[in-house]
């Protein structure tokens, strides 16, 4: 037989789980590690860290991987270890403590559904701001024992890693998660076999394994729809955090919404309050009006107000650019049976996700969906509410933008998260060891004036010197990997200086953050770095998205300008922001800069994590720091548009913050006493940490949420369905009875001031008198008096007067009103009929609006 240059089968690899085994005493050890809980508790990483820090690291800080590493042998000896096992039980005994707290009886409960959660590192579903709020908001929910259930995505590969060319070039990488070795574990069910949920789409059905991560004392159940059952295509669904095309979208968003309330009804799990984190989670209320249709035989329009009286949808996007709308075609693929479930017709259900109902052609808006099934909305900032009231104005035609419902509750950072170790050590000797589960008395974040001057810039700097040896170590890895050139990396290492005013950008490179803006005018920036009195750094990080070109070439002509002779050392990017990076970027430079394009930044909560670790805020007035800026504990730039022209307002804010680096800031982190530091500095810290931080907490946020909505949607809800839904039928009862008659509505008689050619004077009284016909419902409609100044780019509403319902005969309605005028000027006004219920929350509950002509 002829021999063959070489003969070799393919390998059939097969897959074997071996699961770590603790001896006795140390089983402890799997209870903490499945719990997330040590992602926010020093204490505990700590613990892990000292066991063995080279593993620990090695691991990228997880415990479960990290436990695995440890020989046997290895843990049969601290087994053995008095001092360890003492340490291990303190360790457990706190958990235990922490967790068998009972959830607090008097706060509403909450579902909660995002498309991300940013808890960890080591649990890749999240990308960036929205993900880390949303973890945050579940972390704190757990510290104030609110009984929440969240929903979301397990993602097989989660979020792109990003690496750097030595060019610039971003390349994202998706790297697959082990979900073996991840803190969560996998739901089973009765007999335990892997839960199954099984969901229907038109024509087939999806499976998905169901994990869970505790995270603390809140349970996140995560969809994973790579399941052996699926096709191939079907796998892919919860492969990429935003990944894949629109029509894989729809689909993830089918399933967090559709699926999600699924997963709770075969769970049995029922709360008071249902919250959207952004309009992806929308379809949740499909599925709830689904259900009250077929459970409690509920027609549309009744199961419509029970499911809206619970429901709060949060917007953080200021640009109706950002907010998923599909074409009707590719919505009816998967919708289409849905409508009839709903009890309603394919249209109705089409025009509950339009701006403009009957527009044929018009996309469907997850966002106009939310605003319509829920009965609270909310930006995320106070300008941003702002914003999301002119951003929805078309949805509830007849009404102004400042008259909407649309209100705000401001971003927040988890304190213990985010803080670093040595500040909280600081704080807990100078506020009291109850000071974090009192974290909006602004009283005891007071006493940090009685704190020394250098106490305060020694706990800044031992983290500034801990950020100068991450930055070496994350740049130095970063050129071995690509094989920089060697001297060029020296050159960098040895200019990073301990002593220089570090000023530090990290977010996510969209065009409107404008992070080319300190890139404006190079030569003044030189300037500005290579002052050998007062030298000054710039370390920027962040990612663009991989279908964003213009973010991309950003980064890759910052990158440019780091590598110019004048540059090297003083401007630097780290790659792949991630949680690890962050938190050593907002605990130790000495600035955190941002320059969003005004009104674009929704909220921002970087600049916040900066604020609990003593650094302090260049930034423009937008978002948070509108709200957060005090005069002393940081600088801001004008919020005001001084050109309509982008480039112009570009070089003038790029202008704005060279002065202010160079006469204002420079000079006051360099005016240092003899013991090495600048008191005026210091008191700017002392200021933020005193006057700015208690406000941006997640504790503060978490408060607001429950009393501008929880309580109020919980209280509404019980009222709606007590008695087998009495009062949601009542109402949708009373709805469908003045739609019906609304377009028959006349005015039969107006009768307002005789102007005549003489005008009206203040001090002067009027009679108002107006008469309508077919109404057919006594008190059920008001009538108003809107007056509005009223310019070419914009109609404000200065006063809204009811009148009084005076006379009711045979289906006439008589409103009248004697009106003083007390302000002189030019005005427009005009007459508005509205309908009126004692049970409606708010006018746009029912935006029926009728102009008198």
């Amino acid at each position: 037989m002829k021999v063959k240059v070489t003969n070799v089968n393919q390998t059939d690899w097969n897959e074997v789980v071996i699961k770590s085994t603790m001896p006795a005493g140390l089983e402890i050890l799997k209870e903490i590690v499945y719990n997330l809980r040590w992602a926010w508790h020093y204490p505990t990483a700590k613990f892990f860290r000292k066991l063995d820090p080279d593993a620990w690291f090695a691991c990228g800080r997880n415990p479960v991987t990290f436990l695995e590493m440890i020989p046997y042998q290895r843990l049969e000896e601290l087994a053995g270890d008095a001092t360890f096992m003492k340490q291990l039980n303190d360790i457990y005994a706190d958990y235990k403590n922490y967790i068998s707290q009972p959830v607090d009886q008097t706060k509403p409960s909450v579902a909660y559904f995002s498309m991300e959660y940013g808890l960890t590192d080591v649990l890749k579903i999240y990308s960036g701001g929205l993900g880390v709020l949303a973890g945050d908001y579940l972390k704190e929910a757990s510290d104030s024992r609110v009984d929440l259930t969240a929903v979301g995505f397990l993602y097989r590969n989660g979020y792109f890693t990003q690496t750097l060319s030595m060019d610039g070039q971003q390349i994202a990488v998706y790297e697959p998660q082990n979900f073996r070795q991840l803190p969560i574990v996998q739901l089973k069910d009765a007999i335990g076999e892997p839960f199954d949920l099984v969901v229907n789409f038109p024509g087939y059905t999806v499976h998905c394994n169901i994990w869970k991560a505790m995270v603390g004392r809140v349970t996140l159940y995560l969809i994973d729809t790579d399941h052996p059952l699926n096709s191939e295509y079907d796998r892919q669904i919860s492969a990429e955090l935003y990944g894949g095309d629109w029509e894989n979208r729809l689909k993830q968003e089918y399933l967090l919404g559709i699926g999600g309330i699924q997963l709770l009804n075969k769970l049995g799990i029922k709360k008071q309050v249902y919250h959207c984190n952004e309009g992806h989670a929308a379809l949740i209320n499909a599925q709830r009006m689904a259900d009250l249709v077929a459970e409690y035989k509920l027609t549309a329009q009744q199961a419509l107000e029970v499911v809206r009286a619970s429901s709060l949808y949060t917007v953080h996007t200021p640009v109706p650019a950002g907010h998923d709308q599909f074409d009707e075609g590719l919505f009816a693929k998967y919708m289409s049976g849905f409508a009839a479930k709903m009890g309603m017709n394919w249209n109705d259900l089409m025009d509950m996700g339009r701006e403009n109902p009957g527009v044929a052609g018009e996309k469907f808006s997850m966002s106009v969906f939310a605003c319509n099934t829920c009965q609270e909305v909310n930006g995320v900032s106070w300008l941003h509410g702002k914003v999301s009231q002119e951003m929805f104005s078309s949805i509830w035609k007849g009404y102004f933008p400042e008259e909407l419902h649309v209100n705000y509750v401001t971003n927040g950072v988890h304190m213990s998260s985010w803080t670093a170790s040595e500040w909280q050590k600081l704080y807990t000797e100078t506020f009291g060891p109850e000071w974090i589960n009192d974290l909006s008395n602004a009283k005891r974040w007071e006493k940090i004036y009685s704190v020394s001057d250098e106490m305060v810039w020694e706990t800044h700097q031992i983290l500034k010197r801990k950020l100068i040896d991450y930055i070496k170590s994350k740049y130095e890895e970063s050129w071995l990997k690509n094989q920089g050139d060697p001297s060029r990396v020296v050159t960098v290492l040895e200019r990073i200086n301990p002593n220089a005013l570090i000023i530090g950008f990290g977010r996510r490179f969209a065009t409107y953050k404008r992070a080319y803006l300190l890139f404006t005018n190079l030569e003044r920036l030189s300037k500005i770095v290579n002052n050998p009195d007062h030298p000054v750094q710039f370390v920027y990080t962040g990612k663009a998205h991989p279908a964003d070109g213009g973010g991309q070439a950003l980064i890759k002509r910052i990158i440019e300008i780091s590598k110019m002779p004048e540059f090297q050392g003083k401007i630097i990017f780290l790659e792949n922001y991630d949680m690890t990076l962050a938190k050593r970027l907002v605990s130790g430079v000495d600035i955190w800069l941002n320059t969003p394009t005004r009104p674009l930044e929704a909220s921002g909560t970087s600049g916040q994590k900066a604020e609990m670790n003593g650094v302090l805020n260049f930034s423009v007035l937008d978002g948070w720091w509108l709200e957060g800026y005090v005069k002393g504990a940081g600088w801001a730039i004008t919020e005001k548009q001084t050109y309509e022209n982008g480039d112009f307002q570009d070089q003038l804010d790029a202008t704005t913050i060279y002065s202010m680096l160079e006469n204002e800031i420079i000079p006051l982190y360099f005016a240092k006493n003899q013991k090495g530091y600048s008191p005026e500095w210091v008191m700017c810290i002392k200021n933020s940490i005193a006057k700015i931080a208690p406000r941006f907490t997640t504790k503060r946020m978490l408060d607001d949420y429950l009393n501008k909505f929880y309580y109020k949607l919980a209280s509404r809800s019980a009222y709606l369905t007590q008695n087998n839904f009495e009062k949601a039928k009542e109402i949708a009862a009373w709805k469908e009875q003045l739609a019906e008659r609304w377009d028959n509505i006349t005015v039969n008689k107006v009768s307002t001031p005789d102007m005549g050619g003489h005008g009206m004077h203040v001090g002067d009284e009027y009679h108002i008198e107006i008469r309508l016909g077919n109404v057919g419902l006594e008190r059920a409609i008001g009538v108003e008096l809107v007056i509005v100044n009223r310019s070419p780019n914009n109609t404000r509403v200065l006063k809204t007067v009811e009148l009084n319902q005076t006379k009711a005969e045979n289906g006439t309605l008589t409103y009248e009103i004697n009106y003083k005028v007390v302000r002189a000027g030019v005005f427009t006004f005009a007459y508005r009929i509205f309908p009126k219920h004692p049970d409606l929350p708010h006018r746009q509950d029912f935006c029926y609006v009728k102009w008198v002509k």
